[in-house]
């Protein structure tokens, strides 16, 4: 059985939670204060801890903003090697949605690798929004899938079988340096959704 590490349970990682605990993994939820997550634990027989809370789960799934990685990098610095660490950050500048906060040449996901060199970093869930994940589909018509970008081929695989063990699908997106491309995509759908361009249950779509 897998261990996911949630941290955060705004929308994204509650959906994400679910996904796995769907999937059998056994789930923990990351928390910023006591008293929060009880009630989704308790649906999905998750254990629940605050910030600092050992890691139980050997995939540590990072759903939060992209300013508050940081600070949770720092936190568990020396829990994160030989982990797979699944960032679903959009490093967008929130105060006027029109850029990306990373070099150009980079992207959230590699700029994580680069903090945690023992952990496996694999990009993920960034390009779709928490009702797609909920639903199972995008708009009326395509299955909701997720894009999964990584240079450990074993952790990508790992991130892959859990998105299709709760009931999504999965492609693989290439190396971690796709990461930029996931990234860009996400602003955009983003920046749509913000100017009510499209819903929040919908987005881009991904058909054969």
């Amino acid at each position: 059985m897998t261990g996911v590490s949630i941290i955060g349970i705004g929308n994204m990682g509650a959906e994400i939670a679910r996904i796995a605990a769907k999937g059998g993994s056994a789930v923990q939820l990351i928390v910023t204060a006591e008293g929060k997550g009880v009630d989704l634990a308790n649906e999905l027989q998750a254990t629940v801890g605050v910030t600092g809370t050992t890691l139980t789960g050997d995939v540590v799934v990072l759903a939060v903003p992209y300013p508050a990685v940081e600070g949770i990098l720092d936190t568990y610095a020396d829990q994160l090697a030989g982990k797979t660490i699944v960032d679903i950050t959009n490093p967008v500048d929130f105060s006027t949605f029109d850029a990306l906060v990373v070099p150009a040449d980079s992207s959230a996901a590699a700029q994580i690798a680069g903090r945690v060199p023992g952990a496996k970093v694999v990009k993920a869930f960034n390009t779709t929004f928490a009702a797609t994940l909920a639903t199972g589909s995008v708009g009326e018509a395509a299955t909701t899938t997720v894009l999964v970008a990584g240079d450990d081929a074993a952790a990508k695989q790992q991130v892959i079988d859990l998105v299709q063990a709760g009931g999504l699908r999965a492609e693989d997106a290439g190396t971690l340096k796709r990461a930029r491309e996931l990234e860009s995509l996400g602003f955009l759908q983003l920046g749509l959704a913000v100017g009510e361009k499209v819903a929040w249950t919908g987005g881009f779509a991904v058909t054969r």
